[in-house]
């Protein structure tokens, strides 16, 4: 399977208004993603997402750039199926022959954010195309399911105290049984958080899993005193309690509370995981499947997660191409036991592909389509490219 070009494209959605939703990012009125696209001399395709951001929205120019202009002079001419290799070439630029020869990495300087995330594109799509090739989905790759469906959490929340109840009860009113809310910044006080996060706890009731997102938007004195406000809601975790700059306060966060801690979807590389679980910041790592490194990248993240017997949850908030590389590293993952499954307004989620992902009582089926099992619908791609 030689590599005969490598495409970018990105692609700007408008979110319908009555799906928009405000948080610490502001009013979110559209959905932004990088597709990446593959091609093999005999006309094969393979797919994948770059991510300039976290979350919906963010100019994806860089990342389209730096996949053509940088790494397509790479690959192309290369095996696709080669895909160790392709990741260390890619990583590690023009001293790719001494990270190879010697046993360890020799990076590039824009070894973190623009490059990695174009790189986990990359990535996303080589998978995509080996898995197509041996007609298997790349769960199958990864070592296969070890289990034939997995629990979701519907991940949306942004009411304010007096409707976040009603709103959780809507997800919940479609099969799911754990469900994650936005707090931090965006609620101006942590008083006011601490409150939202009351009012769903008593309308959801005991037994539905609530989560808790602050975007790394607290300091460290608000994110403790958030966790003392909440600790008799008993959340399944506290996601992201401060900046991801800020590890060693992570780690003073977790140290102050029995609330597990989760974070890691802002992080680029193993290397960056590595330094959360050093820290001993950690219950839960999240890695981002289209920002960590892509496939790869997020299986060695997942190889640390089941070492430090922590638990694993991809970031899968993003679209069907990032989605589902997620719950393929999840499905192999002994560590992993929840997906996050997007409620928001994303039509990358379930607009961008000719395939419909669907959660059946909160739960999600094992891959089983080759590949990651999802293709875009080229009409969508051709309307929303910028």
């Amino acid at each position: 399977m030689i590599i005969a070009k490598v495409e970018a494209y990105w692609l700007s959605c408008p979110i319908p208004k009555a799906k928009q939703h405000r948080s610490d990012y502001g009013l979110l009125t559209d959905f932004d993603m990088t597709l990446v696209v593959v091609t093999t001399e005999d006309g094969r395709q393979g797919f994948g997402e770059g991510k300039a951001a976290v979350g919906s929205s963010g100019s994806c120019s860089s990342i389209v750039t730096c996949v053509e202009k940088e790494l397509a002079p790479m690959l192309v001419g290369r095996d696709a199926r080669n895909i160790n290799e392709l990741w260390e070439r890619m990583y590690n630029g023009t001293r790719d022959h001494y990270a190879i020869k010697r046993g360890r990495v020799f990076p590039v300087l824009g070894n973190r954010g623009i490059h990695v995330a174009a790189m986990s594109g990359v990535d996303m799509a080589l998978w995509d195309l080996l898995g197509k090739d041996l007609n298997v989905p790349v769960v199958q790759l990864l070592g296969g399911a070890l289990r034939p469906r997995m629990e979701a959490y519907a991940s949306g929340g942004w009411a304010d105290a007096d409707n976040i109840g009603e709103q959780l009860l809507g997800y919940c009113s479609k099969g799911f049984k754990a469900v994650k809310m936005r707090v931090g910044v965006m609620d101006e006080t942590v008083a006011n958080s601490v409150a939202r996060v009351r009012a769903a706890r008593e309308a959801l009731g005991p037994e539905v899993k609530i989560m808790a997102d602050a975007h790394g938007t607290y300091s460290v004195p608000e994110a403790k005193q958030f966790c003392r406000g909440v600790e008799d809601s008993h959340l399944y975790w506290f996601e992201e309690p401060i900046s991801p700059d800020n590890k060693i306060g992570t780690a003073e966060v977790r140290a102050s509370t029995c609330t597990p801690i989760a974070a890691g979807e802002s992080e680029f590389t193993r290397f960056n995981v590595r330094e959360l679980i050093e820290h001993r910041a950690v219950d839960v790592v999240q890695p981002d499947c289209a920002i960590i490194g892509g496939i790869t990248e997020a299986r060695r993240v997942a190889g640390l997660a089941e070492a430090y017997q922590l638990e694993l949850a991809p970031h899968c908030w993003g679209s069907a191409f990032s989605f589902m590389a997620g719950v393929a590293v999840a499905f192999a993952s002994s560590s992993a036991a929840i997906i996050e499954f997007s409620s928001g307004g994303n039509p990358m989620m379930y607009d961008l592909v000719n395939e419909k992902i669907v959660a059946v009582d909160g739960h999600i089926e094992a891959p089983t389509i080759p590949g990651l099992g999802v293709t875009p619908d080229w009409d969508f791609v051709g309307e929303y490219a910028q």
